[in-house]
């Protein structure tokens, strides 16, 4: 037997708030906010930092230095995937 649709909306609702509360809380007063997919502040940051620390290394020729900038400006890259928690938890990714 199908489902009605006020059950899907249930279910669409209940895990789009388990998902990203702060989205859920903003659409429900009326303001909304970006979806947590769209914000990238912490990758941002960590971007800067990486290309800051690799400048500084080819400055002053340290390969430790470089190795540190490369592999911050990696996980900095890793942090703009906005999927990059499905598949942890059990989810099926998207596509």
């Amino acid at each position: 037997m199908p489902q009605s649709d006020d059950e899907r909306l249930c279910a669409l609702e209940a895990r789009l708030t388990r998902d990203d509360p702060r989205f859920a809380r903003a659409m429900s007063s009326g303001r909304p906010a970006r979806p947590r997919e769209y914000r990238h502040t912490g990758a941002w940051c960590t971007l800067a930092v990486a290309i800051a620390v690799l400048a500084t290394g080819i400055a002053v020729a340290d390969g430790l230095l470089i190795a540190t900038g490369l592999v911050l400006a990696g996980i900095a890259v890793e942090l703009f995937d906005p999927h990059r928690e499905r598949g942890r938890r059990g989810e099926p990714p998207l596509g």
